[in-house]
């Protein structure tokens, strides 16, 4: 009973490899120490965090394109620096407020883990940060600020299908990517609305 339990444990381990691995990555990041101390104490906390506080096993898609992944890292760091740099002119901008809205945008290509990974990285650019989840009609609901007409609120929308689809490329599976390639053959790639 114990050897059954003590291979289960083995097993649960390895499926969860992946994440246990970005949870020590996140670990090292959030106290800036890339150290064996910092790295030991990061699998200790992950291995905690996965046995406490199990969640279910997601199914990943075994792709990765490294071509778009690399290109989606260098993107996302410079949606970073801009999204600071225009949320620091809106602050120092004195003549008038930056205008906010409540964005909704339907998701075409999202499961879960897509739907999620857009979610964070809508989050993470400055500017925007995602409210509410609508997880069965695949919706993402961002407050965003420097929106002032309707043309901006569709210009934001249209930016978080532009990640949605960066993260199909670099990782979506099979069915997403041919799903996302038909529609770009279509025409239909930019834009927005639930296919």
């Amino acid at each position: 009973m114990v050897r059954e339990t003590r291979r289960h444990l083995w097993r649960d381990i390895r499926v969860q490899l992946p994440f246990l691995a970005w949870l020590v990555v996140l670990w090292m990041l959030l106290w800036a120490q890339f150290t064996v101390l910092s790295f030991l104490t990061g699998l200790i906390v992950a291995i905690f965090v996965t046995r406490v506080f199990r969640l279910p096993t997601v199914a990943l898609s075994g792709r990765v394109n490294l071509w778009y992944a690399a290109l989606f890292v260098v993107q996302f760091l410079f949606a970073v620096l801009n999204g600071a740099l225009s949320v620091t002119v809106q602050v120092f901008d004195f003549r008038r407020q930056p205008g906010t809205a409540i964005v909704a945008v339907p998701l075409r290509y999202a499961d879960d883990l897509v739907m999620t990974h857009v979610a964070v990285v809508s989050s993470l650019i400055p500017g925007s940060l995602v409210v509410e989840t609508d997880r069965d009609r695949r919706i993402l609901y961002l407050h965003v600020i420097g929106v002032r007409t309707t043309d901006d609120v569709e210009k934001q929308r249209a930016g978080v299908l532009r990640w949605e689809r960066r993260i199909v490329r670099a990782l979506g599976d099979p069915a997403q990517y041919r799903a996302l390639k038909a529609d770009e053959r279509a025409g239909l790639g930019s834009k927005g609305g639930v296919r």
